[in-house]
């Protein structure tokens, strides 16, 4: 397991600050072809038994097609909340299965719109990752789904989910306890950076960025108005 100098401090002592679930790993399962400019997507994602390398990219086996707007150190993992997906599956009258919506993580009692941007999570025994932003709907997406106006509707509920950044590598499993042990003090969710943050909140972000010399996600900076 690579373990780097800045990982290796992050043995946490106190009680986690939320606790839950890894319902699902999901890696990808075949390349599409699809009618969009790329022309193959991988967001045919489907759940895998046993453990699951995570790398500081993503996890082992998985890829993105489209490098230029997916995957990333700021986007290595997405996961979504089994309480969204069952909101999903309510309103489309189907079930939302773990990776339907191309997520790697299908998480239980552990949020993940309403996450707070720079949360950390552990989850089993070594990984460590890190909240970093909104998930945008793509018309890719919408073709893969096939669902009227998909784009727009997922838009509105604004129910997304969120990337993640691997800060501990390790392996995972299904079943895995997910421990939330640190959240900043600016309180800035991944909802408000999806529909658009307040000043307040752009003010609070970028003074706790220069109160613990830590990085802005780029995708996170563009969405901020100008102060």
């Amino acid at each position: 397991m690579n373990v780097s100098p800045a990982a290796k401090r992050l043995e946490f002592d106190s009680d986690p600050i939320a606790s839950g679930t890894l319902e699902a790993v999901c890696v990808v399962h075949a390349l599409r072809m699809d009618s969009g400019a790329v022309g193959i997507t991988a967001i045919d994602k489907r759940p895998v038994d046993g453990a699951v390398k995570v790398r500081k990219m993503g996890l082992y086996a998985d890829t993105q097609v489209d490098r230029e707007h997916h995957g990333g150190h700021d986007q290595a993992i997405y996961a979504y909340s089994a309480a969204e997906a069952a909101r999903w599956s309510d309103e489309l009258g189907k079930p939302v299965p773990a990776g339907l919506f191309g997520e790697n993580l299908r998480v239980v009692g552990i949020e993940t719109t309403n996450a707070v941007v720079g949360e950390r999570w552990k989850i089993g025994a070594h990984v460590v990752v890190e909240v970093t932003s909104p998930r945008i709907p793509c018309s890719t997406f919408a073709r893969y789904l096939q669902e009227e106006n998909w784009v727009q509707r997922f838009t509105d509920r604004g129910d997304v989910g969120c990337f993640l950044k691997v800060i501990r590598t390790g392996k995972i499993t299904a079943g895995d306890k997910i421990a939330v042990m640190s959240r900043p003090e600016h309180g800035v969710t991944v909802r408000e950076i999806f529909v658009g943050p307040s000043r307040e909140a752009a003010e609070a972000l970028l003074e706790h960025a220069r109160s613990t010399e830590t990085e802005i996600p780029a995708k996170v900076l563009r969405t901020l108005p100008t102060l």
